[in-house]
């Protein structure tokens, strides 16, 4: 019991420090801003642009069903459900896609001819949709729940639950996704091109520095265990 109290709160500590870090980097963002809209700080802020559902749907089902499946649950487990998704999260993928800073050979051209107004609708149309949910491989995901809640410590791996939720239920406003019941085999494929370097569009690198510190069979195990998570 001791070593593993030892390794929850040494866990606690490290995923503190690295949402620490993030916290001073948008802070940072926040004062930069205050400095340079100075001038504005009296105007009345601008509305905040939103999406329409019923606009999005229209497009969703006669385009991204193809590969995202009916209300954004795909088949092909390679390729990721987006029902339920934070809209917030969703927005940053695809204005990713179209300013090139995410490479994909199947989203890259879909996403470039998309207008501002039509990523939010569909953010807005696949965020209000309720996702299928998965099942696990108990053994991996045996394996998989230490490193989600308690991450690997040793290797310098926080635990996934720090950013992601104790549920997998990600946060919007800071653009964590929600993971949980997300297809196993697409969160194995992001986490490897995370570490190779393949997808580089994770903010100050975070991803791609817990991906680099983690096995093959570290990244299928907690995979299985995030195919599994229940709302």
């Amino acid at each position: 019991m001791g070593a593993i109290a030892h390794k929850l709160r040494r866990a606690l500590e490290m995923t503190n420090h690295w949402l620490m870090g993030l916290k001073t980097v948008s802070a940072a963002v926040i004062l930069a801003g205050g400095m340079t809209g100075g001038a504005w700080a009296n105007e009345p802020a601008a509305a905040p642009a939103v999406g329409n559902p019923q606009n999005g749907a229209t497009k969703a089902n006669t385009i991204c069903v193809a590969c995202h499946g009916p209300q954004g649950n795909s088949i092909v487990a390679l390729w990721p459900k987006l029902a339920g998704q934070h809209p917030e999260y969703i927005q940053k993928q695809l204005m990713d896609f179209k300013a090139g800073r995410r490479q994909n050979a199947q989203m890259s051209p879909m996403a470039a001819p998309l207008t501002d107004q039509e990523v939010l609708d569909l953010a807005a149309y696949f965020s209000a949709q309720t996702q299928s949910g998965g099942t696990a491989d108990r053994t991996l995901a045996a394996a998989g729940e230490s490193i989600y809640r308690a991450g690997i410590p040793e290797n310098g791996v926080p635990a996934c639950a720090g950013c992601h939720g104790p549920a997998g239920m990600g946060n919007g406003l800071a653009k964590f996704p929600r993971i949980s019941g997300q297809h196993a085999d697409y969160v194995k494929q992001t986490l490897s091109w995370f570490r190779t370097g393949t997808r580089a569009n994770d903010p100050n690198g975070m991803m791609r520095g817990v991906a680099a510190r983690m096995t093959d069979n570290e990244i299928a195990a907690v995979a299985q265990y995030i195919q599994g998570l229940k709302q």
